[in-house]
């Protein structure tokens, strides 16, 4: 049978030496494999394991609630924000109200590009939203993932290399495996119809794609904030104010932040 894996994060309650050793051989007696172990935030470890049976799990889980040592905070089938706490020791900071909201700051670009490689590497279609003030790193991050996730990035409207709006791919472009990039500002303000039906088949591609700004894009278009699976936010700092004043002031968006859009 093949082992499957599992997620273990305990708080240490007593700190004393051999902690880790006696946990270790416990596993080991379970003839259940560590596969990584980290500390998790302050007084906290997190371990990805391998068991053979949920058997083997269940009897790890009783006798670890007799430890006056430790406690045991998740015993679980290990989720992306699991694998990204082990692999970085830290966990990822999400939205209270809203689940599917993730934060970032700038320092943090390499938990960052690593979370977004892992979700691009999933198959199917998957609609990915980036928040962030201009020059923070939202492009270049999302494109860094594209090549951890090997996967063939195309820009369908963007600022990065002078101004692309895309009103027809070619062939060998309409593929699932490609990885799809808009800018919410230069769609909507700035593309014509033939955008858009480009857009909306792109949409409908089992495919991953990823919209910055994606609240001005929901003002304007069709979709809502619900048809996004991940919304991601990068800041400079935790304090920033994520706004779009700039833009609403000046909507031809001549030389704004945001990029001069001369075509």
């Amino acid at each position: 049978m093949e082992k499957k894996e599992w997620y273990l994060e305990y708080e240490i309650t007593i700190n004393r030496p051999g902690l880790l050793g006696d946990i270790s051989s416990l596993l080991g007696m379970l003839a259940i494999n560590i596969v990584t172990i980290n500390g998790i935030d302050q007084g906290r470890r997190g371990l990805l394991i391998l068991a053979k049976n949920d058997e083997q799990i269940v009897r790890l889980e009783s006798i670890l609630n007799t430890m006056d040592t430790i406690r045991v905070i998740k015993l679980r089938e290990p989720k992306l924000r699991d694998r990204m706490a082990v692999r970085h020791g830290r966990y990822i900071e999400r939205d209270a109200d809203d689940k599917k909201t993730f934060r970032f700051v700038r320092s943090e670009l390499g938990l960052l590009v690593d979370f977004m490689a892992e979700l691009f590497k999933q198959e199917g279609h998957k609609l990915i939203g980036i928040r962030g003030m201009p020059r923070v790193g939202k492009t270049e991050s999302v494109v860094a993932a594209s090549v951890c996730a090997n996967k063939r990035w195309l820009f369908v409207s963007s600022t990065l290399l002078k101004q692309t709006i895309r009103n027809q791919l070619i062939e060998d472009e309409y593929n699932a495996d490609n990885l799809f990039i808009l800018d919410g500002i230069v769609s909507t303000r700035r593309a014509n119809e033939r955008h858009w039906q480009l857009v909306r088949e792109i949409m409908r591609m089992p495919a991953v794609k990823v919209v910055e700004h994606p609240d001005i894009f929901v003002q304007n278009t069709e979709y809502t904030m619900n048809d996004f699976d991940y919304i991601i936010e990068l800041r400079n700092n935790q304090d920033e104010e994520i706004t779009y004043d700039m833009v609403q002031q000046n909507h031809l968006f001549t030389d704004s932040d945001f990029g001069g859009f001369d075509f």
